[in-house]
C-alpha cells in the first residue's frame, strides 16, 4: 500500500519543458480521499525551492479539503447570511441580494472559493462595465455596461467575503487584492440659487408642500431623515429637532429603518421661523404621529416626495434635480454665508469634517476668496451664525417673522424672477 503523503510534503522534478515544478500536498479529498496537489514553478531548481519552501508555509493550516465543498456563489450565500446581514443596513442588504443573484453568481458563481483568481475577477468586472445591465422595463434607458460605483461596491463585497475565508483559513490570500479598477467620475453638484428658490418656494407653496421642503432646506437632512421625523423629535419649547430614524422602502413597503451612520443620530437647533413653520405644520398633520404623515396617516413614501419635487420644479420652470441636491443647496448656501466647516458638517450627520471638506471644497474655496483682505489687515475672525437670505428657519438664526406675514407676502403678485430679498425682505 502507497505511503500517504502528509499535508506539507512537497518534491522538485524538472519538466521536460525545462522548467523546474515544485509539487506540495495541501490536504486530502473528503469524499475521495485523494491528496490535493498545488505546485509553483521557476527556471532554476534554487527558484522553485525557494517557492516551494514560501508556498507550503502559507499553506500550512488551511483546510483545502473543506475549502473545496465552497465556490465562490455558495461562499458568498454564507457570507450574506451570517455577517452581512447582521452588519448591513436592511436597504444596503437588499441591494447586495441583487449583486449576488443578478451578477455574482451566474458569471463566476461556480469558480472553486479557492481557485479563484484575481484575472477572474479582471474579467468579470470588465463584463459588467461592457454590458452587465440585467435587462428590465426600467433599465431600458440606461447604459448596457454597470456604473463604476456599482462595479466597486461588488468588488468590495466579494473582497469581505474572501476576508472571512482567510480567517477561515479556506484560503491562502484574497484575490480581490491587485485588481484594477474603473474610476468614479463624480457628477456636478446642482444646487439651487437664491432666485430659484424665490420661485420654487412660491410654486411650493401653491402645491401645498410649503412645510416639508422648507424644514429640508433649513436643515439640509437626508429625503429618509425627513419622512421618519415623528412629534415626539420635535420640541417646540426648546426649539430642537432631534433625528431618530429613517423610512425606506423595502420589499415594496415603506418601513422604518436605523439611520446611516451613527453620527446620523443628531440635534439640531431651530430657529423662530422653522419653529413657526413647524407649528403651521403640526395644524395640518392632526392627530398624526409624524411630522409629514401620508393620506393614510402612516409614513410618506420617499418615491412621492421626489415626484412631488420634480412635479414642483416643472411647474415653476426650474432645473431638475435630486432630492439630495436639497441638502447640497443647504450647505453651500450655510458655508457661503461663513459658517465653519465644523459645524455644517455636525448639521448634515456627516462621520468627519474632513469628508465635509472634501465635498464641498470648491464652495469653501469660493468662499475664501471672497472674504479675503488686502495684505496686513489684521482684524479677527469671528464665528457669527449667518442669516439666509431666504424665509427659512436656519439652525443658523435668522431675523423672526410672523409664518403669517411671510405666507401674504408669497400670496403677493411680484413677479417670480425677483430676488429672494425683495420677495421676503432683506434680513
Amino acid at each position: 500500500m502507497p505511503k500517504r503523503r502528509a499535508n506539507g510534503e512537497g518534491n522538485i522534478r524538472k519538466r521536460k519543458d525545462g522548467r523546474w515544478e515544485g509539487r506540495y500536498t495541501v490536504g486530502h479529498d473528503p469524499e475521495t480521499g485523494k491528496a490535493i496537489i498545488k505546485n509553483v514553478l521557476g527556471k532554476t531548481q534554487a527558484e522553485v525551492k525557494e517557492k516551494l519552501k514560501t508556498a507550503i508555509e502559507e499553506n500550512i493550516g488551511i483546510d483545502y479539503g473543506k475549502a473545496k465543498s465552497f465556490t465562490v456563489g455558495s461562499w458568498l450565500e454564507i457570507w450574506m447570511e451570517n455577517y452581512a446581514k447582521v452588519r448591513l443596513r436592511p436597504s444596503t442588504f437588499k441591494t447586495s441580494q441583487g449583486f449576488l443573484k443578478n451578477h455574482i453568481k451566474p458569471q463566476i458563481g461556480s469558480i472553486p472559493l479557492a481557485d479563484c483568481t484575481s484575472l477572474d475577477l479582471q474579467r468579470f468586472y470588465k463584463h459588467l462595465l461592457d454590458g452587465g445591465r440585467v435587462d428590465r422595463i426600467e433599465a431600458k434607458k440606461k447604459p448596457k455596461g454597470l456604473a463604476p460605483k456599482t462595479v466597486r461596491n461588488i468588488h468590495q463585497m466579494i473582497g469581505s467575503a474572501y476576508n472571512l475565508a482567510l480567517e477561515q483559513r479556506l484560503v491562502t490570500k484574497n484575490p480581490t487584492q491587485g485588481c484594477a479598477l474603473p474610476k468614479v467620475e463624480h457628477k456636478e453638484m446642482k444646487t439651487l440659487t437664491a432666485d430659484q428658490l424665490s420661485a420654487f418656494f412660491q410654486e411650493a407653496r401653491d402645491s401645498g408642500v410649503y412645510e416639508l421642503y422648507y424644514l429640508d432646506l433649513a436643515t439640509g437632512l437626508r429625503r429618509g431623515e425627513l419622512l421618519g421625523l415623528k412629534w415626539t423629535d420635535v420640541d417646540l419649547d426648546r426649539g430642537v429637532l432631534k433625528i431618530q430614524r429613517a423610512i425606506s422602502r423595502q420589499n415594496g413597503k415603506v418601513v422604518e429603518a436605523p439611520l446611516k451612520t451613527k453620527n446620523a443620530y443628531r440635534t439640531l437647533p431651530l430657529s423662530a421661523d422653522a419653529i413657526d413653520v413647524l407649528k403651521a405644520q403640526k395644524n395640518k398633520a392632526g392627530s398624526s404621529e409624524w411630522v409629514f404623515p401620508s393620506p393614510t396617516g402612516g409614513p410618506m413614501s420617499p418615491d412621492s416626495v421626489l415626484h412631488m419635487l420634480q412635479r414642483v420644479l416643472k411647474r415653476a420652470g426650474l432645473p431638475r434635480i435630486r432630492f439630495h441636491d436639497l441638502r447640497h443647496t443647504f450647505a453651500t448656501m450655510a458655508l457661503q454665508n461663513g459658517v465653519d466647516v465644523k459645524t455644517v458638517s455636525s448639521m448634515l450627520g456627516h462621520y468627519s469634517a474632513g469628508f465635509t471638506l472634501d465635498t464641498y471644497a470648491h464652495v469653501t474655496t469660493d468662499a475664501q476668496l471672497k472674504r479675503r483682505k488686502p495684505w496686513g489687515a489684521s482684524s479677527p475672525v469671528r464665528y457669527r451664525p449667518f442669516r439666509y437670505p431666504l424665509p427659512l428657519g436656519s439652525a443658523f438664526g435668522s431675523e423672526k417673522k410672523r409664518y403669517s406675514q411671510k405666507t401674504e407676502l408669497m400670496k403677493s403678485k411680484s413677479p417670480r424672477n425677483q430676488t429672494i430679498s425683495r420677495t421676503f425682505g432683506t434680513p
